[in-house]
């Protein structure tokens, strides 16, 4: 199996079907913290949809609509970037990312969304890289924006979670912008311009 370093003890590897009982019991330290904003902690509550998850997601690999990768931090599972959306019709997806809180505050969402979205414009050819993040979700939108993603607009109460209806922030960076970040060529401005 492949693991990606994220240094200092981090490294991004997928996570799949049989490592469903790490996952569950990851889920459990993440549930609290992640749970506001993060839907598959309210349907993650035993081995059997643990694993029912990351089958889907297997599935979607397998399609090439999809991915589930985890972070681990000194040999723990400590959260993971997804390909919530992957479309290669369209050159486009969508990133999305979650932690425990243990693992909060040291760049690792930063560091494996670089690798999630360097391998998607790089290796797949994508154009349009999205993040959507509920309004109030201060944490998500902040790394958006560090890493560079520009904000589209506002989906006004779109995502009905846990009682609210939420405002769905839509940010996004397009290939050049990022290879422009990387040094790569000239894309303009890029940021929160809006």
């Amino acid at each position: 199996m492949f693991a990606i370093s994220l240094g200092e003890g981090a490294e991004l590897r997928p996570i799949e079907p049989w490592q469903a009982q790490e996952f569950l019991e990851h889920v459990e330290r993440a549930r609290e913290y992640a749970a506001p904003y993060v839907p598959f902690t309210a349907k993650v509550k035993d081995l059997e949809s643990a694993r029912e998850l990351l089958q889907t997601f297997a599935d979607r690999q397998a399609a090439d609509t999809g991915r589930f990768y985890g972070i681990w931090l000194d040999g723990t599972l400590v959260g993971g970037v997804l390909f919530r959306i992957f479309d290669t019709s369209v050159d486009g997806c969508e990133v999305g990312v979650w932690l425990e809180p243990s693992a909060a505050g040291r760049g690792l969402v930063n560091k494996a969304s670089k690798v999630l979205i360097d391998w998607a414009v790089d290796e797949r050819g994508m154009h349009r890289v999205e993040w959507l993040v509920s309004s109030r979700n201060d944490r998500s939108k902040a790394a958006a924006k560090r890493l560079g993603f520009t904000k589209d607009g506002v989906l006004r109460e779109s995502f009905p979670w846990q009682g609210i209806r939420h405002d769905m922030e839509v940010w996004s960076v397009l290939a050049p912008e990022w290879r422009a970040l990387r040094g790569e060529g000239d894309a303009g401005a890029v940021g929160d311009a809006r």
